[in-house]
């Protein structure tokens, strides 16, 4: 059988399980999946087993000949997790769980803690710009101005810890109705002062009603060890993907990836 022939049998495999998936179906592809299986384990046994459906078929040319498929079902990969982690559900924190307050872990990629210097950069401001009508940049009184949420929710680490904070900011629905996001806009990209990091993500998932720009955590102003002035917070995403030490905002047709995105993690980095 040709390269060819299996790389096309590869992707249809790949094809198969994702409609599959996607339609619910209990056919062979699915067969087995219980409403109750826990999804995240779900979603890594499903990625890994979309690539080796291409593993198992790939011949004897070796790893490079795949990568155009291993891309391809990377791409399968996120439609199924967008699919299996729908946010039709709100996260209200671990139930019994504390406030970790203090003991809540920070980190920056920095050699220091990121403090911004005005004397140095003038007043900090958040820049709201790209496919939008109406591009801003947002003192931090013009942004505490805007309609104040509060929540106490969890937060996931990608090492496998949580941990609670009660963060209170501005949704990312209030800020898009600010800046009149046009409807074309399908990523935001969130970058920040912290040596240039930023995480982009999808706007089904910037949208949701949980997702905020915060400047306060536990009824205090944000500290620099937790990413001050402002950072993006969302428990339906894994800690990596909440940039802090935020600056700007930006909507835009295509991704274009994130500091740990382009280092191997998973760009969707869904909880």
């Amino acid at each position: 059988m040709t390269s060819r022939v299996v790389r096309l049998k590869a992707i249809a495999l790949i094809d198969q399980s994702v409609s599959a998936l996607e339609s619910g179906r209990d056919d062979g592809a699915v067969r087995g999946v219980s409403p109750a299986v826990d999804r995240r384990a779900f979603v890594k046994a499903s990625a890994s087993s979309l690539a080796l459906a291409w593993l198992a078929a790939c011949n004897s040319s070796g790893p490079r000949s795949a990568e155009k498929a291993l891309a391809y079902a990377t791409r399968k990969n996120e439609s199924v997790e967008k699919w299996l982690l729908r946010h039709t559900t709100m996260d209200h924190g671990s139930p019994g769980a504390v406030v970790a307050g203090g003991r809540f872990p920070s980190y920056f990629i920095s050699d220091v803690v990121p403090s911004y210097n005005e004397a140095l950069s003038g007043p900090w401001t958040l820049e709201v710009s790209g496919m939008v009508r109406n591009p801003v940049k947002l003192t931090l009184p013009q942004l505490m101005a805007l309609p104040r949420v509060e929540q106490r929710v969890n937060h996931f680490c990608v090492e496998g810890w949580n941990a609670v904070a009660q963060f209170a900011g501005v949704s990312m629905r209030e800020i898009a109705k600010v800046v009149g996001a046009q409807p074309g806009a399908s990523v935001v990209d969130f970058q920040s002062f912290d040596d240039g990091y930023h995480e982009s993500w999808d706007i089904e998932s910037t949208m949701h009603p949980q997702t905020m720009v915060v400047y306060a955590k536990d009824g205090v102003a944000l500290t620099p060890a937790y990413g001050a002035p402002a950072r993006l917070h969302s428990p339906i995403k894994l800690g990596y993907k909440n940039t802090k030490y935020l600056t700007k905002v930006v909507f835009m047709a295509e991704r274009n990836g994130g500091y740990w995105s382009d280092k191997g993690y998973e760009w969707f980095g869904g909880t």
